[in-house]
């Protein structure tokens, strides 16, 4: 059964920095593309970044902010959150696709999914 845990949110001041954490129970991680995405309260969930076979690619609101990366060896992904605003505050999930060249931005591309973290960024 596959598991994902997301960890290392919490409350920052704006301008501060994160590291989320995903370890994920996977046999085979390397084969799957793993995603962030987080959703806001009444907002619906949104895409943040996806590394994959296909490489990197990160939403507009966050590029040049953020930086996704895996070790494979680990069984982990990790999202560097840097220069945070107050709009970045939300609940972040990982998910995983069965698909190692996914780059897709849509939430339902995506097999598996965590429980999420809460990041709060204060003014």
């Amino acid at each position: 059964q596959v598991q994902l845990v997301e960890s290392g949110g919490g409350l920052v001041q704006a301008g501060g920095s994160l590291r989320l954490s995903c370890a994920a129970s996977i046999r085979t991680f390397s084969d799957h593309a793993m995603g962030w995405f987080r959703q806001a309260p009444g907002s619906e969930r949104e895409f943040v970044a996806t590394i994959s076979w296909s490489g990197v690619y990160y939403s507009d609101s966050v590029k040049g902010r953020f930086t996704i990366s895996r070790d494979n060896a680990k069984n982990t992904v990790y999202l560097q959150m840097n220069i945070l605003k107050p709009e970045d505050t939300a609940i972040y999930f990982c998910a995983a696709s069965n698909y190692g060249w996914e780059n897709s931005r849509a939430a339902d591309r995506y097999d598996y999914w965590g429980q999420g973290t809460q990041v709060t960024v204060s003014s």
